[in-house]
């Protein structure tokens, strides 16, 4: 119980409630993200339930799981039987047994039933994020009729900006109403007299949560209808679960951009081993594959002992590739999550790619050829007297290296895609490892046709 934990000295609960009860739940959510969890506890039941339930359905709110265990559990399931059905399943997952069941079993019928559903969808589903509270109406009523049962329910639905009329005899989707055309419409008139003549876009449970967000991107939506085979509402995914969906989302191709695991949770929270142990696992990766940087260095030993000059060019020669790599991979990342290309449509990214990196080599070979001009002539350093034969290999070796780059970086994304795993994992750090060796390869196979009979 609450009341036994033992709280700060200078931390008054029900002081601190009292000067937040009139803030936003987002404010109050900042307040108790900075206060431990039996802190955060003491103050969410100082504050007034309705407050607190506002408060808990915030997905904001840091350690929510830590903290209802740590509250009444009387207190806990009135709390979660006010809050949405989504948000109740997410701190679900994280609460661990036997204080799982436990609550489960002080839950009203009808949120023990919501939970129930929702919990068995996966993850990336629909289903997983969307609410079962949602104002549906049947086809038969009038705009007075809506509006009179919205100003009953308003304080049990997700949303009521949406209105989801129904045949009255299969309970079948038939119309999304926005709530601006029901308030213009005549009271007396049918709802279906101020319901769009389009039929409304819809989504299944199994969808994505990428299809989600391209569909509210795409129509301008507030809210979406989950629907089953027969085209009963069985749920609703709004605009801002997309949104924290997506967040949560990019944060994860974010770490896996730089070549770790996703963190589970907030950096300054998650333990050191667990840190260690997500970045780990990647560096091991990307050192091995770096060791074969070092072979291919091995077996151009003979050439590198003949010409040294060409040993100052090779951070340039893989820094160039692994950048051009890492910007296609970028590219292809996004416009895959985007649905702006399809897995059908990696030849036709080829083919946009070769000319580009083709021309982006030629720009950076031609760079680096001034370089060695301008360095020769103003005696800022001696390439040799076979100099002039020097830049031309790198800048050769720069037009094949680059596009080799942009070709293996745009093309890994959809092989990853194609064989079931995160595109994301396509990481800028993996493909530059990637590239790096190959680089070596070209370079000095390069250097081998261009400076054989002088320096090699």
């Amino acid at each position: 119980m609450i009341e036994t934990l033992p709280l700060d000295a200078m931390v008054d609960p029900a002081a601190l409630a009292a000067r937040l009860a009139d803030e936003s739940a987002a404010d109050i959510v900042e307040s108790l993200n900075e206060e431990a969890p039996e802190v955060a506890a003491a103050i969410l039941l100082s504050l007034p339930s309705e407050r607190a339930i506002e408060v808990l359905d915030q997905p904001e709110l840091a350690c929510a799981a830590d903290i209802i265990e740590m509250l009444p559990r009387d207190r806990v399931a009135s709390y979660l039987s006010g809050m949405s059905a989504d948000r109740v399943t997410d701190l679900f997952k994280e609460i661990e047994e036997p204080g799982r069941s436990d609550l489960r079993a002080r839950l009203d019928a009808e949120t023990r039933g919501a939970v129930d559903r929702l919990i068995a969808y996966p993850e990336e589903s629909v289903g997983s994020i969307m609410t079962t509270e949602f104002v549906a109406v049947p086809a038969t009523w009038t705009v007075r009729q809506t509006l009179d049962h919205i100003r009953v329910v308003e304080r049990t639905r997700e949303t009521v900006y949406s209105i989801f009329v129904l045949d009255p005899r299969t309970r079948a989707l038939t119309k999304a109403v926005p709530l601006r055309r029901l308030l213009s419409g005549d009271p007396g008139d049918s709802i279906l007299s101020v319901a769009p003549t389009r039929r409304p876009v819809v989504l299944t449970a199994d969808a994505s949560r990428d299809e989600a967000a391209r569909l509210i991107s795409k129509y301008d939506l507030l809210a979406i209808p989950v629907v089953d085979e027969a085209n009963h509402v069985i749920g609703i995914v709004t605009v801002d679960d997309v949104i924290d969906a997506m967040i949560e989302r990019q944060t994860e191709q974010v770490q896996r951009f730089g070549g770790m695991e996703a963190l589970d949770e907030p950096y300054m929270d998650i333990g050191f081993w667990q840190m260690i142990r997500k970045r780990a696992g990647w560096l091991c990766v990307l050192f091995l594959s770096e060791m074969l940087t070092a072979s291919a260095m091995q077996g151009f030993e003979g050439e590198l002992e003949r010409a040294i000059v060409l040993t100052l060019f090779i951070p340039l020669i893989m820094s160039s590739g692994g950048n051009s790599g890492s910007q296609a991979t970028s590219l292809l990342i996004r416009a895959l999550a985007l649905h702006q290309v399809q897995l059908r449509d990696w030849w036709r990214v080829a083919l946009r790619e070769v000319p580009a990196g083709i021309t982006l080599g030629a720009i950076l070979g031609f760079i680096g050829i001034v370089r060695i001009v301008v360095w020769q002539k103003t005696g800022l350093y001696d390439y040799g007297e076979h100099w002039m034969l020097v830049a031309a290999t790198v800048g050769t070796a720069l037009i094949g290296i680059v596009l080799f780059g942009s070709l293996a970086g745009s093309m890994l994304p959809f092989l990853l895609q194609r064989l079931g795993f995160d595109p994301a994992t396509a990481s800028a750090p993996f493909v530059a490892t990637l590239v790096d060796v190959s680089g070596l390869v070209i370079y000095f196979t390069v250097a081998l046709v261009i400076l054989k009979g002088t320096l090699l």
